[in-house]
């Protein structure tokens, strides 16, 4: 969690987090809004339903995983919590994501509604009012809807190219409007 100060402003103390956003007309002081960023990344490789029904990540998934991974760590970047839909192969992307940017001691934790086809308006919603920078492992095509719904408004429109094991970095700038800073891709990095 981020650290908190007091700013005294017009003769009347708030609380505000390190990462909130500088807030200058009367307005927008009435609704303090968190900058936070949203990290939706999609598992690695897989191995096929005929070599293992579970799906969990191939080799090769595992090494461009850890390979964003170590990129990402290496930058400092750090997240609060990370979140993977039930199945294997998001799980264990989500293991090692959360081995390079969680602090110690906290683990990757599965949660519901987030499956392939799930629908995003749901999780949109409720991404608008978290403050902790947060990482989601999950499938497509959820996640690049979901990337479409928060900066666009318009889950259908194609925004992002998805590659297994890629990250998109998506920042809240108001209520209810995102931006996308960044992706990374595990098969643009130099082997």
């Amino acid at each position: 969690m981020g650290g908190f100060c007091v700013i005294a402003r017009l003769s009347r103390l708030r609380w505000t987090s390190y990462r909130s956003k500088m807030v200058t007309s009367v307005s927008e002081r009435r609704r303090m809004v968190w900058i936070m960023k949203l990290y939706l990344a999609q598992h690695g490789e897989a191995v096929s339903k005929a070599e293992d029904p579970e799906r969990p990540l191939s080799a090769q998934g595992q090494q461009d995983v850890q390979a964003v991974a170590n990129l990402l760590q290496a930058a400092g970047l750090r997240v609060e919590r990370v979140w993977y839909s039930g199945k294997a192969r998001a799980e264990q992307t989500a293991r090692l994501f959360a081995a390079a940017l969680l602090p110690r001691g906290r683990k990757p934790q599965a949660i519901e509604g987030i499956g392939p086809n799930a629908p995003v308006a749901e999780f949109s919603i409720d991404a608008d009012v978290w403050e902790e920078d947060t990482l989601v492992v999950g499938h497509l095509p959820f996640m690049a809807r979901l990337v479409a719904l928060l900066t666009t408004g318009d889950s259908e429109r194609a925004i992002v190219g998805y590659y297994p094991g890629s990250v998109a970095c998506l920042e809240r700038a108001d209520a209810g409007h995102w931006v996308l800073l960044w992706m990374i891709r595990p098969d643009i990095l130099p082997k």
